[in-house]
């Protein structure tokens, strides 16, 4: 076992529904919280990557559920919320992770770059996080954790479209986690820089010295593993070195 796998199973009889999860960090997150015992649903849109995955995760112990979605899509997730608590339990554990990137200058982008982004990258948390909130409230608990970017907060050329997108997931956790904290929900945001995945080129960088997936997934067991009474709001993700 990697030295910064967990070795515990403090997830054991609980349901965890991860997007965008046939690949990169998605993924990862999927293994390290079926390491910690979760039955985890994985989601994505390509149904071989996605069947692909499930068998990796499979082969390493672990209980999933793989199930096609287009997470922008009502229909989609309404289906893929009720199949998913079918076949594996009520949903305690939600990694909204699904997103796109385009890059380019804005005057070089279309109306469908604008609609598949924000679609893909803050739409599809609010159709997930409401679909799956009703039965967290039933039960006055949850956890919901929503991967966004150090784009949310940083301005860069070339990232209009992809940075709206982020900053407008930074204020919809905000307010998500002030409305549901008092039934018992924790909402917290995750922040990376690059990481070393095909999301998006890495050129003229020593990919080495990048975060990789494995250290968002180390950010989501840390949040999912505090405490009862505490809420780890926010956390921020840089490679030690600049790669």
């Amino acid at each position: 076992m990697a030295e910064n796998e967990s070795q515990d199973r403090s997830l054991a009889g609980k349901t965890a529904l991860v997007t965008g999860a046939s690949r990169g960090i998605g993924l990862a997150v999927a293994g390290r919280l079926a390491k910690l015992g979760a039955s985890v649903c994985i989601c994505g849109r390509d149904p071989a990557r996605l069947e692909r995955a499930a068998a990796d995760l499979r082969r390493a112990g672990g209980k999933i559920s793989a199930i096609q979605a287009d997470v922008a899509l009502a229909a989609d997730v309404r289906a893929l919320v009720e199949r998913a608590q079918r076949e594996l339990g009520p949903i305690e554990i939600l990694v909204n992770n699904a997103g796109i990137g385009r890059f380019g200058p804005i005057h070089q982008f279309a109306e469908t770059d604008w609609d598949a982004m924000l679609d893909t990258n803050l739409k599809s948390v609010f159709l997930v996080s409401s679909a799956v909130v009703p039965s967290m409230i039933e039960r006055k608990r949850g956890q919901i954790i929503n991967i966004s970017s150090l784009a949310g907060k940083n301005a860069f050329a070339g990232g209009a479209i992809y940075c709206a997108s982020k900053w407008g997931l930074m204020g919809l956790t905000s307010c998500m986690a002030e409305d549901l904290r008092g039934f018992g929900i924790r909402v917290s945001v995750i922040c990376p820089g690059s990481v070393a995945t095909d999301f998006s080129p890495h050129t003229g960088r020593d990919v080495s010295k990048m975060l990789q997936p494995d250290d968002v997934a180390h950010a989501v067991e840390t949040i999912v593993t505090q405490a009862p009474r505490s809420m780890i709001s926010e956390i921020d993700i840089r490679p030690a070195v600049k790669p």
